[in-house]
């Protein structure tokens, strides 16, 4: 089923106009007909009775709002462009997911629906009215965090938003039975296929692209290339919804907390590691130019076996944690 446009119905306005020109007019023909005609009467009357059916035929849309129409359920056509239509009165607007709402924006009524209370008997009954008007806007889906094992076995809690529109009405109304519910089903396992294929950080020997080579792939360092698939993945799965995905960013990122405390003395501890390296990396430059400036500039001989001991009292100065406290020898070299 393809979707169908109308565009030839926007004169809401005239249909009003001369519904209640009809209308002041019926009022006039029965009060001349109860004087003068019968006929003219029973007219009046009857058009007072039937006359507030094109009424029903009215419709009003903003911008980036639609309706699709069905007459005695046979698909008519769609209305997309704001203005002032009217269509056959008996015509009646579907939408599924008008009720459905997921904790997102966007919503045609604001996320809240209107609602009529009629109290009897100490008792209220509930009536609801909700807007049948598919909006056309960028919507944002922001589902609850998931937790999911990445690819090294390591729970991980990741929340992701997704930025999305109808695309094509029809397929959104027809070919499934409520789009927003379907949507946010897709977004959770699309979120769950592509998470399980990355690390948290990352780690040696680990395919991220389905080469067979390893990579330095991970959900922390790689958040572009992850959303990107995400969204490819849940745009596929929604394409037959008549939805398309914008884009899909990743809100919420972090280790689950059965893990997380360890986790972090991990991180803390490579990192401890690497600065320790760089740090005896530089220190062991700096001893050596010492040495080579000493030799070079003839400033004092040294036997191997002072120089075993000034590279051991310059390394435990440049690599300690505390500040030095050196002792002074008032007395000769050797």
């Amino acid at each position: 089923m393809e979707e169908k446009v109308l565009t030839k119905a926007k004169n809401g306005m005239l249909v009003l106009i001369g519904t209640t020109a009809l209308y002041l007019l019926s009022v006039a023909v029965m009060i001349y007909g109860a004087f003068y005609s019968v006929p003219l009467l029973v007219i009046g009357i009857v058009w007072m009775c039937i006359g507030w059916i094109p009424y029903c035929g009215l419709r009003i849309l903003k911008p980036q709002e639609a309706l699709v129409l069905t007459l005695f359920g046979k698909y008519v056509g769609t209305l997309k462009d704001d203005g002032f239509y009217f269509v056959n009165p008996f015509c009646s607007a579907i939408n599924p997911a008008a009720k459905t709402h997921l904790g997102q924006s966007g919503d045609v009524d604001g996320g809240q629906q209107k609602s009529l209370v009629i109290r009897s008997a100490g008792e209220s009954a509930g009536v609801e009215m909700v807007s049948k008007k598919i909006s056309l806007k960028i919507m944002t889906l922001n589902n609850s965090r998931q937790k999911i094992n990445d690819c090294l076995g390591n729970p991980v809690e990741i929340g992701v938003a997704v930025m999305w529109r109808v695309k094509d009405t029809v397929k959104a109304v027809f070919n499934v039975d409520n789009y927003k519910e379907y949507l946010s089903l897709q977004c959770d396992s699309a979120v769950r296929n592509i998470v399980r294929i990355y690390p948290y950080d990352i780690a040696p020997n680990v395919d991220t692209t389905g080469d067979g080579q390893a990579d330095d792939g991970s959900l922390r360092g790689s958040s572009e290339i992850v959303v990107e698939r995400i969204r490819k993945e849940i745009q596929s799965k929604v394409e037959n919804a008549g939805l398309e995905i914008i884009e899909a960013k990743i809100t919420y990122l972090a280790y689950a907390p059965e893990i997380a405390a360890v986790m972090l003395q991990r991180q803390q501890a490579s990192a401890i590691i690497d600065a320790r390296k760089m740090i005896v990396d530089g220190a062991v430059g700096m001893v050596e130019m010492a040495l080579h400036r000493l030799s070079d500039n003839k400033v004092v001989e040294l036997d191997d076996e002072r120089k075993a001991a000034m590279v051991s009292n310059l390394l435990v100065v440049l690599c300690g944690n505390r500040d030095a406290q050196p002792i002074v020898n008032s007395g000769s070299l050797y």
